[in-house]
């Protein structure tokens, strides 16, 4: 992850989406880091998505919002851990 994902021009496949799932749900990278990495690619009009790398992206994007000022966040880390064990269901992993 870190910077040489950040710094990637090439559009993300979903290997490497799922892979930034992985890292918040294993708390390998922060929520931010990846909501910003996220950010990058899914406001991309330019950009062409298969509905699933559509759907993980914009899981990942927003994942550091939190339910009110000062609170936790929206989505827990159970939810997080969900959200990876369905990517890897519907990817037939």
């Amino acid at each position: 992850m870190g910077d040489d994902a950040e710094g990637s021009a090439e559009q993300p496949g979903l290997d490497e989406i799922e892979r930034w799932v992985a890292a918040v749900a294993d708390g390998r990278v922060s929520r931010d880091e990846a909501d910003r990495w996220a950010g990058r690619w899914f406001l991309d009009d330019e950009l062409r998505w298969d509905e699933l790398s559509l759907w993980a992206l914009g899981l990942l994007y927003g994942i550091d919002l939190p339910v009110g000022p000062g609170g936790p966040y929206l989505h827990d880390d159970a939810q997080v851990r969900g959200w990876l064990a369905e990517l890897r269901r519907r990817r037939g992993r």
